[in-house]
């Protein structure tokens, strides 16, 4: 399932972040952000790639959001990887109707005001409700592989990418966000594999 082959990309090139969100390399994940990083880099664009096995970060907050939790250094690498892209590719396995626990801990940490938003004040500095999206005018594809049938799980346990659609990209301001699911992986042909890449290939090829 895939929402949008819809709109040609511009003719010039990007700046692309991939961003890896399974520690595993040698899965359909991995091989498809090898596909897509091919498929970009043939086309001419600026491509940088993280994979977040190979970072070192803690991904939990041990006090929430109530203190500071200093950013390690990777961190600070993939916010700058974010802040340089024009887009960004973040491709992962669907786990329990969600992302891997690791990469839901990097944007735990990294997601933070003056980095991917921030809230007006009023005229005292007081802040107030209003949100100031600090991702305007980048764009994003999220990449999910399943084990079952996307439609089936859709029906089931309804989206399992709001989080990271909604809550985390376009609550920044990054439009379009679209999406590629790709599955049911188990019992996959190898048909149906290259079939696969080939997709992810091309959308790398156009940058989208």
């Amino acid at each position: 399932m895939d929402t949008a082959l819809l709109h040609p990309a511009s003719n010039g090139m990007k700046k692309i972040f991939i961003l890896l969100g399974n520690t595993d390399r040698e899965t359909s994940a991995g091989s498809f952000a090898d596909e897509y990083e091919m498929g970009a880099k043939e086309a001419g664009h600026n491509v940088h790639r993280i994979n977040i096995g190979e970072l070192s970060f803690d991904p939990i907050l041990h006090k929430g959001y109530k203190e500071i939790q200093e950013l390690e250094p990777d961190l600070l690498r993939v916010q700058e990887e974010i802040k340089w892209a024009d887009h960004i590719v973040i491709l992962y396995p669907n786990w329990w109707c969600s992302m891997p626990a690791i990469l839901k801990g990097m944007f735990d940490r990294i997601w933070l005001p003056s980095f991917a938003f921030n809230f007006k004040k009023d005229k005292e500095g007081n802040r107030t409700s209003k949100l100031i999206k600090l991702f305007k005018g980048k764009s994003a594809r999220v990449i999910v592989t399943t084990g079952s049938h996307p439609i089936m799980i859709w029906f089931h346990f309804g989206d399992f990418t709001n989080e990271i659609m909604r809550g985390i990209l376009g609550f920044s301001g990054i439009s379009p966000v679209r999406l590629t699911t790709l599955g049911p992986s188990e019992g996959a042909t190898e048909k149906c594999k290259e079939q696969w890449r080939n997709k992810v290939y091309k959308l790398g090829k156009r940058g989208i």
